[in-house]
């Protein structure tokens, strides 16, 4: 699934051409994604000026100056394609699943007024779209509980001990938890623990102080330099524009069992799961 720093790559891509764009008209192919789509969504949206793209956690928002926000989310393998005129801005691998948008798992085609097409793709059907007000689209549901942004102010050393002294759960169970820090997925939070010297077996509440302090830092530099590399390319993601992204070949211990630790320190990265995922780290760093 995206994490934060694909999701933010996509919302980069799609503002320059959608940003201040009426949106001219609408084609939607089905009733439904993950969820329904919202009532008379087509027409809702047409008309309707996006006066801004932005994103919480792994999730965009579509700010309309009809003073509605659409919250988008990408699921497993759903994927936005810009065509321009007649053009497609993507490679034909990763582009749209038919001819301007015409194929089978082509749900959802937004023309806008300077004749740009954004088509969304979605083979799994796993993402959604939903609708709220911009006066409080960040009390809907999805976000009432979530915690702070990684690259936020709001985070730092102390918030975070705070958050995590009451755990006993793993650190890595912890990190994945939208209530304490949002968007945080699992590729990154085991490259986090990596750099911050931290085992994923320690439990959260004896993170909290020096340990906190080191791991905070480390959490915005990996998804800075995820979000600057157009994050990670795994099963379906790309691009807006079709690139993939190269964070992957940057990885320290994700998928990267039986490596060297590349610190040099001796140790072989091992795998592990906990609560149903894969955990990589190396045992001789990471206390």
């Amino acid at each position: 699934m995206p994490e934060l720093p694909e999701v933010e790559t996509v919302r980069r891509g799609l503002a320059p051409v959608l940003e201040g764009q009426v949106i001219a008209r609408v084609i939607q192919r089905r009733a439904d994604l993950r969820f329904p789509f919202p009532d008379h969504f087509a027409r809702r949206l047409e008309g309707a000026r996006i006066t801004h793209l932005g994103r919480r956690a792994k999730y965009m928002l579509w700010h309309l100056d009809s003073g509605e926000v659409v919250i988008v989310h990408l699921g497993m393998s759903g994927r936005f394609t810009i065509l321009a005129g007649s053009k497609s801005n993507t490679s034909s691998a990763e582009g749209p699943d038919g001819p301007n948008g015409s194929g089978k798992h082509d749900h959802l085609v937004i023309e806008t007024k300077a004749g740009t097409r954004v088509i969304y793709t979605d083979h799994r059907r796993f993402g959604f779209m939903v609708m709220t007000d911009e006066e409080s689209w960040n009390s809907h549901a999805f976000f009432a509980d979530m915690g702070p942004e990684p690259l936020g102010n709001e985070l730092n050393a102390d918030h975070l001990s705070s958050v995590l002294k009451p755990k006993r759960t793993p650190i890595k169970a912890a990190l994945l938890d939208q209530r304490v820090i949002a968007g945080l997925g699992n590729i990154y939070v085991c490259e986090a623990l990596w750099r911050a010297k931290v085992s994923p077996k320690r439990l959260a509440r004896s993170v909290a102080g020096v340990r906190a302090a080191r791991l905070v830092p480390a959490i915005r530099d990996i998804i800075t330099e995820a979000i600057e590399a157009g994050g990670s390319t795994l099963r379906d993601f790309a691009h807006t524009d079709g690139e993939l992204g190269y964070f992957q070949k940057r990885f320290d211990v994700y998928d990267r069992e039986g490596a060297p630790c590349s610190r040099g320190d001796g140790g072989v990265i091992r795998r592990i799961t906990q609560s149903g995922r894969s955990t990589y780290y190396c045992p001789v760093c990471q206390r």
